[in-house]
């Protein structure tokens, strides 16, 4: 699963201190060989160069359908 800027998400990183809090997506990076890492803000600050493996999208995102 690919995100985009905007998305909330959850980072499940055990050695960041903003191990398994909720953040935004700020932007997006492209390496050179097709890696995607990510930059996400969270309330007391942000990670930068986050791999998508390292991500999962928070609950109540906007891009999950909603079941009826």
């Amino acid at each position: 699963m690919s995100f985009e800027e905007d998305d909330q998400v959850v980072l499940n990183d055990e050695h960041s201190e903003f191990n398994g809090e909720t953040g935004t997506i700020t932007q997006t990076m492209e390496s050179m060989f097709g890696d995607v890492t990510y930059t996400v803000s969270f309330e007391d600050g942000q990670e930068a160069g986050v791999p998508e493996d390292a991500l999962e999208a928070a609950d109540g995102d906007a891009d999950e359908a909603d079941e009826e």
